[in-house]
């Protein structure tokens, strides 16, 4: 199999690392250059380090929040239909963004999750991996990862918890978690 072509990766677990080991590979990719781009399914409303820090690897690094934010949690003051729309609405923009065939690196992030939502089926997934140009490497991130897209990846990683500070009452670090 030639090496020039991309690969379909899966970062999925309970554990954290999904999203964080997906930017090392646009970090690494942009380091050779390589065109990034980096669709988040589920995060959006709220501010994270990684919406001002991509900014500086324009214009190799192109990163869309899509999302309305985390579905169900305390503040989600939307409706679950906003929350489909805008899933409908990233599916559609990387299928756009796959066809132009600029990309070198596309992240899918939170899809997996997104799919366990019932935001965008499964067979979305499935028709993004098939319409992926095959000099592009595809990573999909989120867990939950259906078995059927674990069957159509190359590489899978499961992040697991071992330990994890929020049980400890420890909130979310900044700089370290957002």
């Amino acid at each position: 199999m030639p090496s020039d072509r991309g690969l379909v990766i899966v970062y999925t677990g309970k554990g954290k690392g999904k999203t964080t080991a997906a930017l090392g590979v646009v970090l690494r990719a942009v380091g050779h250059g390589y065109k990034v781009g980096m669709i988040q399914f589920i995060k959006g409303e709220w501010y994270y380090g990684e919406m001002t820090s991509s900014k500086r690897l324009e214009p190799e690094f192109e990163m869309i929040a899509a999302g309305k934010g985390f579905v169900g949690i305390i503040d989600d003051d939307h409706k679950i239909e906003e929350h489909q729309n805008a899933a409908r609405h990233a599916i559609l923009l990387a299928k756009e963004k796959l066809v132009t065939e600029a990309y070198d690196v596309m992240v899918l992030d939170e899809i997996n999750y997104a799919a366990k939502l019932k935001l965008i089926s499964v067979q979305d997934i499935l028709d993004v991996i098939a319409s992926k140009p095959d000099k592009t490497t595809l990573i999909l991130t989120g867990n939950y990862a259906d078995d059927r897209v674990i069957e159509a990846a190359d590489l899978v990683t499961e992040m697991k918890e071992i330990k994890h500070p929020y049980k400890l009452g420890i909130k979310a670090k900044k700089g370290i978690d957002y």
